[in-house]
Formats: C-alpha cells, structure tokens, sequence
C-alpha cells in the first residue's frame, strides 16, 4: 500500500505556516519548522509494515502548489494523510474536497479530536484519527485494509453513506514498541536549522514521553489528545541521542514531550547521559514546568548536557494562574528562573495576553515580570502569544458557554487578533503589551547580560538569529492602526 503523510504549501499573505506537531499555531514572517515527531514515527512504523511511503512536507521544503502536486500524483499514493489545526482546518477542507478523486483521505490533529463529526461533515474526508496516539491508528488502519471490524476505538469512518465511529481513542499503546525514527525518510534536514530554539545545528527532535504529566492546563490543545502521561524507557531514550549524534552529526536535541519526565526517570536519564559522555558531544532542550526541580535538579541537568528548559509562565497574574489550573504560584517562576539559570541552563519562558478577565494593569504586571527576568539574566529568551481557546480545550468550553468568544470562524483563530472577548483591554492594548515585551530584549541589562555570556561563535550566531526573529516577532504583533492602513 502507498501512503504519502503530507502537508500542502498554505500560501497567505500572513506568512509562514508553523503547523507541523504545534501546541500554538501562528502564522510567522520568518518562518520556523518544528520538527514533527508523532507524524515521522508514523511514517516509520508504516515503512516497517512493507507499505512504501512518501512524507512530503510542502511547507518546510518551501515548495510551490505545483511542485507539491507533482510529486504527490506522481506518488499515486492509496492513502493521503493530513496533519491540521483550528486556523488552517477550512483550507484542509477545501484542499480534501479538490482532491477526492485522487486517493482516500485522512485527517489528524487536536482540532480534528476535537471535533471529528465537524470535518466529516464538511468535506468529504474518509477517516478521521482521533487522540495523539494516531501512529498507532494509523498503522491500525493500514494493516486492516480499511475493514472497519478490525479497527481500534478512536477512528471516524464512512460506511454505506454513514459516517461511524469506533468510540473514544484509547491511550494505551505502548510507547517502547515504537520505532526509532527513520530520519532519511522524513527528510529531518529540512528542520535542522531554521528553529529558534537550537544553538547548535545541526539538531533534532525526539520525544520522551507523550506528553505533560501535569495535562490541567485549561487552555493547551494537547491534553485534547493526551489526557493520559506515558514514557519510553530512559535507556531507551539515551540509547537514540546516542544513535542521531554518532549517525548524523546532531549537535543540539529538543525534547518535545509537553513536560519531560521527573523524578527518579530524570535522574536514571542524566546518569546514563554522564556514563556515556555524551555531554561533550550534544546540547538537550527541553519543556518543563515550574515548583518541581529545585537547584540540585537543575545542577544535574546541566552535567547531564541539558542546555535549554523551557517554561510556561502565561501570566504575572495569580487569579490567572489560578484559572488556567496551571498549579503554579507566581513567586515559583523568578526563583524557579533564577535556580535554573544559577545552574548554567538557559531558560525560555512563554507568556500570554489577551484573557478575558484581565485588564490594563494585570497585563502591565506581566510585562514588568517578563522585563525583569531579562534584564536580570533568568530569561535567556522568551515568547508572547495570544489566548486561543482551542476547540476541545476547558477554556474554549468555558468562553462558548458564557458567550466570551468573538467568532466561531476557525480562520480567525490564528493569534493575529483576539478571540476571547476581552471588555477590561482593547485589541491595540493587548498588542502593544507584546511588543514591550519583546522589546525587553533591548533593555541595556539584558543586552550588557549577552555580551557577558557570549562564549564561542556558536552563541554570537544564536543572538545574531534572535535579533533576526525579534525583528519578525515585532511585525508580526504590529499595531493594529498600522495594519488598517496597510490593507488600504
């Protein structure tokens, strides 16, 4: 069977697609592609099932329409299989229903979790895989022939003219089963270097575990598909970072578990990392969560050759905090920062504006905590966003509910203006209030702490890079008087 895993070039003029394996989509002006893991594990898998497959990333190549279809005609694929999001599932859509006659078709992704029976019925897309374990359900569904007697809970089908469903997916696939990527074959150069996270290229993703073991979050799209928390073995996992540095030459590996693993797993993982000297050869990165490690923890990373943690901070505010069920209290984050930067590691943080409860004064509050983290030299580098409530999130449930939404049309929910209805800060508000912060980076603490902390050429071509997407990161929250006048 020949099964291509695509993504077709979204060409807009609001820039670049982030879509592949993405928690927040954002169109971007300099691009970024974040490897996707969950989709080359399952090109993997179906490889190893005899079927030949084509994995064709139309937005990370670059690729025009036309060059993209040719190679998929050309590819004669059985079965074509779409990744998507909130804001571009209309144009999957659309995409699926000028393609029907060219294979069977196939839609995954929190969006499509969220709501299967919605994209059935608005294209006429074959299969829907439900839940983040859709490597397994695909390769499920390839290895039945499309019998529907054999597929496992969480697959949307159309039989007889009825769309069906085998229930609700279920998270118990095994992780260590899994394949080692097949790197070559998913073509994992195309997201070696232009990612804003890698000090060192070339560099890879892998994942750990799927995905947060915290998985409250009321906001966050992935405990759409991952309300349960697994691990791979830590050997297991070591034993792959050994495989891409000696193989391929990676310098740099971002683990994108939603929260890397604690505990005694972390500590039998920086163990292993030491025993086999790999620090001298490979940079981790990795997400994490504030109020679990303490200094020792962070210590041991870096010896364990941990580079980048990143964390979700989201707000200054703790009523917000509070109301995201992040379990985190405020006072966390700065001695959190300053124990993981007092440890050697570089620390992103990532905030959010636009909450429907929050006003001038909370957001000012959360722009001086962000300043201050930079100026200080605990934030390395960080990131602002809007507040998307994501179909199948508690958020969206809540704001829907209580009429605290602007528009129910999925194209609108691409972080270029507010979805949440926001009656305490206006729209040019909330936006201003990202770019002083971003703008924190041109504070003279912060930009004296680089200077300070540049060691080698491989940092002065990091900051050089940031400079570049700080740039991009200004247009892209510009005013939004400026864009009124643009678009006359």
């Amino acid at each position: 069977m020949r099964i291509a895993i695509a993504y077709p070039p979204l060409e807009s003029e609001k820039g670049v697609a982030l879509l592949t394996q993405n928690r927040q989509f954002q169109w971007f002006s300099r691009p970024t592609y974040i490897f996707p893991v969950v989709p080359a594990t399952a090109a993997t898998m179906l490889k190893e099932a005899g079927c030949e497959v084509l994995f064709l990333d139309g937005i990370a190549a670059e690729m025009k329409a036309e060059e993209f279809e040719s190679r998929l005609q050309s590819f004669k694929p059985d079965l074509i299989v779409l990744e998507t999001k909130t804001p571009v599932v209309k144009r999957h859509w659309a995409w699926i229903e000028a393609h029907k006659r060219i294979a069977k078709t196939c839609l995954v992704g929190d969006h499509v979790t969220a709501m299967p029976e919605e994209s059935m019925e608005k294209c006429p897309v074959d299969y829907i895989l439900t839940g983040g374990d859709w490597d397994f359900l695909l390769k499920n569904l390839v290895e039945s022939k499309f019998d529907s007697s054999k597929f496992e809970p969480g697959i949307w089908y159309r039989e007889n003219g009825e769309i069906k469903n085998t229930g609700r997916f279920q998270l118990n696939h095994d992780l260590n089963s899994a394949p080692w990527i097949d790197r070559e074959l998913v073509n994992w150069r195309l997201y070696a270097k232009k990612n804003g996270n890698f000090r060192r290229t070339p560099g890879t993703y892998i994942m750990s575990g799927r995905d947060c073991w915290h998985a409250k979050c009321t906001f966050c799209s992935w405990t759409t598909l991952y309300p349960k928390y697994r691990t791979r073995r830590a050997k297991d996992v070591v034993d792959e970072i050994e495989y891409l540095v000696d193989k391929f030459g990676v310098k740099e590996i971002m683990d994108d578990s939603g929260s890397f693993p604690v505990g005694q797993w972390l500590k039998e993982f920086c163990a292993e990392m030491i025993r086999r000297k790999l620090p001298k050869k490979v940079r981790i990165d990795c997400n994490m969560r504030f109020g679990r490690l303490g200094l020792e923890d962070y210590k041991l990373m870096r010896k364990a050759g941990f580079r980048l943690v990143l964390f979700g901070v989201e707000s200054a505010n703790q009523k917000t905090l509070d109301r995201f069920v992040k379990a985190l209290k405020v006072e966390d984050v700065e001695q959190g920062a300053k124990w993981a930067t007092q440890a050697g590691l570089d620390t992103h943080l990532t905030f959010m504006f636009g909450h429907a409860w929050e006003n001038a004064q909370d957001m000012a509050r959360t722009v001086e905590l962000a300043r201050r983290l930079l100026a200080n030299g605990h934030a390395s580098t960080l990131q602002c966003t809007m507040t998307i409530p994501y179909p199948g999130t508690p958020l969206f449930k809540e704001l829907k509910e209580s009429d605290g939404l602007t528009t129910l049309d999925w194209d609108e929910y691409d972080m270029r203006r507010p979805i949440t209805k926001t009656p305490y800060a206006t729209e040019e508000e909330i936006k201003k209030a990202i770019r002083d912060v971003y703008r924190g980076f041109l504070q003279p603490r912060a930009i004296w702490h680089r200077i300070t902390t540049t060691r080698n050429l491989f940092d002065f071509s990091f900051y050089l890079r940031g400079i570049r997407s700080l740039l991009g990161h200004l247009v892209d929250f510009k005013s939004t008087s400026k864009q009124q006048c643009e678009n006359h």
